[in-house]
């Protein structure tokens, strides 16, 4: 019985480290989509400034 209370604890420990890594990943997968965004409208901003 030990032993099933064990894996189960070490089951619930392991999900709760890959809950914690995804959200740290949607996390800088917003930031980044947000970095992308300022880049393409700075982008667009220098090639309309430059157009004959």
């Amino acid at each position: 019985m030990t032993w099933i209370l064990v894996s189960v604890a070490l089951g619930v420990a392991g999900l709760a480290v890959l809950a914690v890594a995804g959200v740290r990943v949607v996390a800088a997968a917003r930031t980044l989509r947000k970095e992308v965004a300022a880049a393409q409208a700075r982008l667009k901003l220098r090639t309309t400034d430059s157009s004959p």
